[in-house]
């Protein structure tokens, strides 16, 4: 049964829009959005933020060297980064600009908030500034004394008069909340990460800068402006009413998930967490913190010349080998790799020669032998194309595997079982004899598998909805249907079979093939 529309809510980072979203950052968002189409399946009542962080130093940089104001820049660089996520099929339901009214009333109320709590102090500082992470750096987070995460971006030495926030007087109530609650920190590897952290002390953190005009004024001092990362972690709460719509807020927080890079774990899993605390707010349930993208093996950089545009693989493949290629081939909780030659093998034997082949075989046969029409499909039980498959215990493990976010495990179980029956299926019948020598036998076979396809479309659509929309097209399959529609042994989870007949569009009286191969050219070539 369909659970009751519970509330799911969940974030991915903000993004810098001081250039355009490289491979890495759509890794971010497709894996946050397989998640959120998932959770809409199952029946959940989902809530999926997104957003440019655009109250940062690098903004004001890149509009000055281009010569116009921050504001007209950064409302062009969230057009040109929406246009990217909805060509992905990224279905966020909000995009927060932090240069938005809602992000600074919400800001300033929850500063006064912590400063009323005791928590902020002001005083002198001087630190060694990353200009990358737009943070100070301990020496103990340096290495050979340079910033890990921007080796190649001199560390530069600041001094002035800020506002603190008393992070150091946070440590142990964390540390209780990772005991209480060790889900909050996700995989393993981060959890550990963030807890050698804390528990080799923690400092207090300059929350302001002064001088800057581009920014959030601190509301008991104007002439400071609050500083990038305090700022940018409270878009969580701010793009849902905190401090403009409290009933909004109070009816989606606390979030279920914040969907975020290692490299910012420290922030969303120590900072973030604390300063809540300090404002008596709850905390999330869980981040979680996916690994890095390489390109060739090395770590993107857009200085560095390694960032890849989307844009560039999509219009050439379309999005949905682009979300398949990153969720299958990159485990979402480690690192992966990008390059031309592993994208063209993993688009042609998974894509073209398995899903796109096994559709294009089903409906030529459909429309060749029959005229697209199954009639009598009612009369037929359609469980024989599985073969012994147990689809009521796969789909319990692939629940489990993506809501862990392990796509590439729950990819894999999917391709190996499911279109691995549906294959050996064809092969063992085969129908295109059959058609010769039995026509009704033919016809069983042929509405096997269309319950395949219809299975298969439920099972693909969080990691590829376009083309779980053209298998529901495929013939005249109810639309939108959710995962407790699949299952074998349970007789109420799948549909009453109408009489099928195929209603794709087609070209030249046969289907248009969903991934032509790529065409692999030899080393002569």
């Amino acid at each position: 049964m369909m659970r009751e529309a519970t509330r799911y809510f969940l974030t991915t980072a903000i993004d810098y829009p001081n250039s355009r979203p490289h491979i890495g950052t759509a890794f971010e968002k497709i894996g946050a959005d397989v998640q959120a189409r998932f959770r809409r399946m199952e029946g959940y009542a989902v809530h999926f933020l997104m957003g440019n962080d655009e109250n940062t130093i690098k903004v004001s940089q890149r509009a000055e060297e281009l010569r116009i104001e921050p504001k007209p820049y950064v409302d062009e660089m969230a057009r040109q980064f929406r246009k990217v996520w909805a060509a992905l099929e990224i279905s966020c339901d909000d995009f927060i600009q932090t240069s938005e009214p809602r992000h600074h009333v919400g800001c300033q109320k929850f500063l006064q908030a912590v400063s009323d709590a005791g928590d902020i102090y002001k005083k002198a500082y001087t630190g060694l500034y990353c200009t990358g992470c737009e943070a100070f750096k301990t020496e103990k987070e340096l290495v050979d004394g340079r910033c890990p995460n921007h080796p190649n971006t001199p560390l530069r030495a600041v001094q002035e008069e800020n506002y603190f926030f008393r992070l150091s007087a946070f440590g142990d109530r964390l540390l209780a909340h990772y005991r209480a609650n060790p889900e909050f920190i996700q995989p393993e590897s981060r959890r550990n990460e963030i807890l050698n952290l804390v528990e080799s002390g923690l400092q207090d953190i300059s929350i302001t800068r002064k001088g800057f005009s581009w920014g959030i004024p601190v509301p008991f001092d104007p002439e400071q402006t609050i500083y990038v990362w305090f700022d940018a972690l409270l878009n969580y709460i701010t793009a849902i009413g905190y401090g403009t719509d409290e009933a909004r807020f109070r009816s989606l927080w606390p979030a279920d998930v914040h969907v975020i890079g290692k490299d910012i774990t420290r922030f969303h899993c120590a900072l973030w967490p604390a300063m809540l605390m300090s404002a008596g707010l709850p905390l999330p349930r869980r981040v979680f913190g996916h690994g890095f993208v390489y390109n060739k093996g090395a770590k993107i950089s857009k200085s560095a010349g390694t960032a890849i545009d989307p844009m560039d693989v999509f219009r050439i493949h379309g999005a949905d080998a682009f979300r398949y290629y990153f969720m299958r081939e990159c485990p979402f909780n480690g690192d992966g790799n990008f390059s031309e030659e592993r994208f063209a093998e993993v688009y042609n034997a998974d894509l073209a020669n398995n899903l796109g082949n096994l559709y294009s075989r089903t409906l030529s046969m459909c429309i060749k032998y029959f005229d697209g029409r199954l009639e009598g499909s009612s009369a037929i039980e359609p469980d024989a194309w599985l073969a012994g498959l147990d689809l009521s215990a796969l789909v319990a493990d692939l629940r489990e595997k993506i809501g862990d976010f392990e796509y590439h495990v729950a990819l894999q179980r999917i391709w190996l079982e499911v279109l691995g029956a549906a294959n050996r299926y064809i092969d063992a019948t085969a129908p295109f004899r059959l058609a010769k020598t039995d026509l009704a036998a033919c016809k069983v076979v042929l509405v096997n598998l269309a319950e395949a396809l219809r299975v298969i479309a439920i099972l693909i659509k969080p990691f590829l909805p376009r083309t779980a929309e053209i298998f529901y097209r495929a013939f005249n399959f109810e639309q939108s249907q959710g995962w407790d529609r699949v299952g074998n042994g349970d007789v109420p989870a799948r549909p009453a079979v109408p009489d099928w007949h195929v209603t794709a569009a087609l070209v030249g009286g046969k289907p248009a093939p969903l991934f032509p191969k790529i065409e692999v050219k030899g080393p002569d070539a």
